[in-house]
């Protein structure tokens, strides 16, 4: 799959309708889905760069990601974000009874997740899913491979938070053989769950998904969304005006 090096991460020319395909039909893909913040830590930090970039996709989630490497691409690269990628691909995997396992979050969130998938899909394929406790990426690695899981699924949907659950992932498929593909899916799973509220379409398309994000998460995301996004910026500047 053709790529674009967005500052030090190279950034997947792909669509949520390729992504979904590749997932129901692959195996052993790995999946990050990246907005500003990973582009940011990813160009900062060489572990997460390093991991990000043996990936097999890297999609552009977020309108300044996508509007990014549509510049540096010179054509249109619509946003590839989790939420979308996430049922597109559960609704792709109707046809070839795709198993998913969900990873991460807690009981309550992956439940109420769970129930409104089964409403939407009443044929989906789920595996199973395991709400592990607050431990590091080696310990979730250990404790995974110890799952006893009989067959295991076509995806596993994983959400531990970024960088933790791209840095398991690459822990994980380095120790673990297995056809499954893995995603890292972010904050989707309470999206789904209703937990949390998702922005919609129009305020996505015009890059202003973080601000309903900040209202209900301000001390998490308050570093990300005013410090993150604007080294974004100026990391991005500086690359197109290097080029020129």
């Amino acid at each position: 799959m053709k790529s674009i090096r967005l500052l030090s991460t190279n950034i997947s020319d792909t669509t949520i309708k390729e992504v979904s395909i590749l997932l129901n039909t692959k195996a052993q893909q790995k999946v990050a889905i990246c907005n500003a913040n990973t582009l940011v830590r990813s160009h900062r930090e060489k572990t997460i760069r390093d991991v990000i970039n043996s990936f097999d996709i890297a999609t552009p989630d977020g309108f300044p990601v996508a509007k990014s490497v549509s510049k540096l691409a010179n054509k249109n690269i619509a946003r590839v974000d989790g939420y979308k990628v996430f049922l597109k691909t559960i609704e792709e995997g109707l046809k070839h009874n795709t198993s998913h396992y969900f990873y991460g979050s807690n009981e309550k969130v992956v439940r109420l997740m769970i129930n409104n998938l089964k409403k939407s899909y009443p044929d989906i394929n789920i595996a199973g899913y395991k709400c592990p406790p607050n431990l590091s990426v080696e310990e979730l690695v250990a404790e995974f491979k110890n799952t006893n899981l009989n067959v295991y699924p076509q995806i596993t949907w994983v959400c531990l938070g970024f960088p933790k659950q791209e840095l398991f992932i690459h822990a994980l498929t380095k120790e673990f053989a297995s056809s499954t593909n893995f995603v890292g899916i972010g904050a989707v799973f309470e999206w789904v769950a209703g937990t949390k509220i998702k922005a919609p379409e129009w305020m996505a398309n015009m890059g202003l998904e973080w601000v309903l994000r900040l209202i209900q998460e301000p001390k998490r995301l308050f570093k990300r969304y005013f410090i993150d996004n604007l080294l974004f910026i100026f990391y991005f500047f500086k690359q197109i005006t290097s080029k020129k």
